[in-house]
């Protein structure tokens, strides 16, 4: 079609059909072959409709502008342009256009009542402008004012950081000089007032990139560093998120809400962004920085710096860190509390730097970035080691162990540079504590995966041997039998653990648990206690021995409530170990007779980890109170609580929940809370655990009291996984009680089930041989039935979903028919649709009525009866067809029956359907015969 007025002719009938999507092509094809202006105006007003139609009020109000251009008195344009502009928010201009169709046309209602709706939106505006910013004035002063009283002050800086958390609210402080008084706030050295500072400067920069930007070069990257720098836990955090907020929306990650505005200005975020690494990087190895001022710092580094998605190709914030800050990651991880130049850390420093070599490593994409790293690395290693100091020389064995922790391949290489096993061999060997101490640490690390560190193999056992025997350091001692436990518990390989030191394994977890409970050692050394006990677990007397002992078991779970990934994933492990709950392969009889045969070993299992053992070890663990220690580890900071971590406390809860008897106080002990995020987030094998152990507790647990308000809600998404044909069906069955005991609980939570696309899974599970698995699927669509949504896929043409139904009322398994029978009373009672369409599924749909009328069980008895009234009730026709049926006698003989109160339901039930019946005038009373 090439004529425009024909091209605007079908626009018009497409915007007439509400299908402004074709409209705007045929308007828009129209302005690229259309000449007159007079035309161009009409088209252009035409499209603006379309797009307020479409709520694209941006492209609506370009548009009439285009328009008004062409014919600044065209009404219809300005008016457009005035609805557009007012739901962009821009009331003022949207005011002035309403103002001049007023004028043009002065008696037009809808144009006067327009101007008044705009006049008293524009006054609220006005008002609420008003008194935010007096509002926000009040605060300032209230909070500057060192009279103030205590209660007053608290109240305002709560206001503040709400009101900074509000769009409006935070653009008014903005625009008030209010970062200028935040700062002032800050610099009053107040920590109640700091705090409320920063976390109203996080709200006012959330999702919003000019504001946050603004905001960094006002305060000064330097200043907020500073301020992170301090040696107040709290205040370091809330400076860190500020920092991360700003982040965030450089990177173009916040949630922006925009307001209908659109965006002025492009911000170059490249230059701010490198500006705030090479700060944090400067922050890791200067003095001033307190401990949790470092700790945030490589928390940032590792949250911003590798790519979030390996398919992303840009690693260019990797490469720039490696390249200028590589070397002050070395140094914080190359750091030894013990001596006197150490820099500001705390518990967790040195291992969340590890982390970030770790990130980093992975991060890199070939072999010659890899190449680079490793050079920087041994680089800085060799300018470290000189035999002639040895102070010198541990801070790169040091180095060494740390990055053990973190990309372990490359700590191996680093571990066979020349001389450093020449040093860590002398180190053994020295009468000094200290270097017994590193040179202990790092064969621990080095044993992590035996299968790849051939020295520790050849030479770690035997050093450690030495050290433990000759040492009198407690501190000393004990990291030296962690590393022996580590060796020892390596699989197919006997390194003599059990005679070491003249003692059993039994012996060494003894020592173990006695470190553990000695309040007077510091915690950096007691979690290598916990590390040893989750290698000596592996042990059946041992863990056995473990569980009885109280007080190792609250040190045990005191320990677990402090901030470092060490210990969660230790008491994690050692939890796994004593609740059974890792993963074994099943010995096939056949194999094990020919194995025999053969003459070769055959494991068998230990006494201790049969049944009886392992249920009375996780009774004694939930008397303990492991359950609360569960849920504290479970809150840890996501770089502390790693997916692996995640996965075995996981295992853990699921190995708890087994008898239902204990579900009620794992419930009560914060278990069903903590279950959540570890089955929404971690590894697979965690996530499914975590949700089988959710199933467990939601088959048979009121959901109101063991997932409280909306987080119910949460639970919902794990359950529908566990439906999964590659699941296993207990399971699947678990899940399907869960579900069966949300659906029967609100409409609400029916939508969330059909919204998780629940019910093709539910309906496969209906076809199931297995009986369990049929009864709970029915048991289950029982409840989903009552939503209007499940009613309307049920009366949808083209499926078998009510036949289904209709044929499991006929199934011998009682409580399926219990099941399926309510779900057709309910539906037949919701949709008189299928009250017809069921006498059309089935040739069997009326020999199975009959029989649930006539059924023994007078539950099944009583839903027929109900389906057989909902059919009568619905149409004339099919009532006249049942009565024509020997249904007519079965409801009669029932109806004639004495009251009777068990029954009384039933026999009601019956007589309903007579009397429906008679006012159809299909059958006559007795008297009328």
């Amino acid at each position: 079609m090439e004529d425009p007025i024909q091209l605007k002719e079908e626009g018009n009938k497409y915007f007439q059909a509400n299908d402004y999507e074709k409209a705007v092509q045929s308007y828009t094809q129209a302005m690229k072959l259309n000449k007159d202006k007079a035309l161009q105006a009409v088209l252009y007003r035409n499209r603006a409709a379309c797009f307020l139609k479409k709520e694209e009020y941006a492209k609506a109000a370009s548009d009439a502008s285009r328009a008004i251009d062409i014919n600044a008195s065209d009404i219809k344009a300005l008016y457009r342009r005035s609805q557009a502009l007012e739901r962009l928010g821009k009331l003022d201009q949207a005011f002035k256009d309403a103002q001049k169709c007023a004028t043009i046309e002065p008696h037009n209602k809808n144009f006067q009542e327009t101007l008044r709706r705009l006049g008293a939106n524009i006054q609220e505006k006005l008002r609420i402008q008003f008194s935010t910013d007096s509002r926000v004035q009040k605060m300032f002063e209230i909070l500057l004012d060192e009279n103030s009283e205590k209660e007053k002050r608290e109240k305002a800086a709560n206001n503040l950081i709400v009101l900074g958390r509000e769009e409006a609210g935070a653009e008014r402080i903005f625009q008030n000089n209010g970062v200028s008084l935040l700062l002032q706030l800050i610099e009053t050295k107040n920590a109640e007032l700091i705090l409320a500072a920063v976390r109203t400067l996080s709200g006012m920069c959330t999702g919003h990139k000019a504001r946050a930007t603004a905001i960094l070069h006002y305060l000064g990257i330097d200043n907020i560093c500073m301020w992170m720098s301090v040696d107040n836990e709290e205040i370091s955090l809330a400076v860190c998120n500020l920092l991360q907020t700003i982040t965030d929306c450089l990177l173009g990650q916040g949630k922006e809400e925009r307001h209908g505005k659109e965006e002025a200005v492009v911000l170059d975020t490249k230059k701010d962004l490198r500006m705030i690494t090479t700060r944090l990087l400067d922050m890791l190895v200067s003095k001033k920085v307190s401990g949790q001022g470092r700790d945030q710092a490589l928390n940032l580094l590792n949250k911003n710096i590798p790519r979030k998605d390996l398919k992303d190709h840009d690693n260019s914030r990797t490469i720039f860190v490696i390249d200028n800050g590589l070397k002050k990651i070395l140094k914080v991880v190359g750091q030894i509390p013990e001596m006197p130049d150490c820099l500001p850390m705390t518990e967790n420093t040195q291992l969340t730097a590890s982390v970030l070599l770790n990130k980093l490593y992975d991060d890199l994409r070939c072999d010659p970035e890899r190449d680079n790293y490793r050079v920087i690395c041994e680089e800085y290693i060799k300018s470290k080691i000189d035999p002639q100091d040895m102070d010198k020389t541990l801070h790169a064995i040091q180095i060494v162990s740390g990055v053990l922790q973190g990309p372990f391949d490359l700590g191996n290489k680093l571990l066979g540079m020349k001389g450093v096993m020449e040093m860590m061999v002398a180190l053994c060997g020295s009468e000094r504590e200290i270097d017994q101490l590193v040179a202990v640490e790092v064969l621990i690390h080095a044993s992590t995966k035996l299968s790849r560190a051939t020295f520790i193999i050849s030479n770690g056992v035997t050093l450690l041997k030495e050290i433990y025997k000759k040492t009198k350091n407690e501190k000393i001692k004990i990291r030296a039998l962690v590393g022996l436990c580590k060796l020892g518990s390596a699989g197919g390989t006997d390194y003599g653990l059990r005679q070491f030191a003249e003692g059993s394994t039994e012996k060494l977890a003894k020592q173990c648990r006695k470190w553990l409970c000695n309040t007077s050692i510091d915690a950096r050394t007691r979690k290598w206690a916990v590390e040893g006990l989750a290698y000596l677990t592996l042990d059946a007397d041992v863990k056995d021995d473990f569980v009885e002992d109280e007080p190792a078991l609250q040190a045990m779970f005191q320990l677990a409530k402090t901030s470092d990934k060490t210990i969660l994933y230790s008491v994690a492990s050692a939890l796994v170990n004593c609740t059974n709950s890792y993963d074994t392969k099943e010995l096939v009889p056949e194999l094990v007779q020919l194995a025999k045969f053969s003459k070769q070993h055959v494991p068998e299992e230990h006494p201790k980890d049969k049944k009886d053992f392992v249920v009375k070890r996780v009774k004694r663990l939930l008397k303990a109170g492991v359950v609360s220690a569960l849920a504290c580890m479970v809150k840890a900071d996501s770089a502390i609580l790693t997916d692996q971590s995640k996965e075995l406390i996981a295992r853990v809860f699921l190995a708890l929940c087994e008898d239902p008897k204990d579900r009620g106080t794992i419930v009560a002990q914060g278990g069903g809370k903590a279950l959540i995020p570890l089955a929404v987030e971690g590894t697979e094998i965690g996530k499914i655990k975590a949700s089988h152990a959710l199933a467990k507790i939601a088959a048979i647990s009121n959901p109101d009291m063991a997932f409280p308000g909306e987080r119910v809600y949460e639970v919902v998404r794990p359950l529908v996984s566990l439906l999964n044909t590659e699941r296993d069906g207990l399971q699947n069955y678990e899940a399907l009680l869960g579900l069966t005991n949300f659906s029967g609980r609100s409409d609400k939570l029916r939508m969330k089930i059909v919204k998780e696309r629940a019910l093709p899974d539910i309906e496969n599970y209906m076809f199931e041989n297995h009986d369990q698995l049929r009864q709970a699927a029915t048991e289950c669509m029982c409840n989903l039935v009552v939503n209007k949504e499940v009613q309307e896929r049920f009366v949808a043409d083209g499926n078998d979903r009510l036949k289904l139904v209709v044929l499991l009322c006929g199934e011998d398994d009682e409580k399926v028919q219990v099941a399926a029978a309510g779900a057709l009373a309910m539906l037949t009672a919701a949709q008189k649709k299928l009250c017809s369409k069921m006498t059309e599924v089935t040739t069997q749909w009326l020999e199975i009525l009959q029989r649930l009328c006539l059924h023994d069980n007078m539950e099944v008895q009583h839903r027929g009866l109900v389906i057989a009234f909902n059919l009568i009730s619905a149409d004339k026709e099919l009532a006249k067809k049942l009565v024509e049926t020997e249904l007519l006698e079965i409801l009669t003989y029932l109806g004639k029956q004495e009251d009777h109160p068990k029954k009384q339901h039933i026999i009601n039930i019956a007589r309903d359907c007579l009397t429906r019946c008679m006012d159809y005038g299909l059958i006559k009373p007795i008297s009328q015969a």
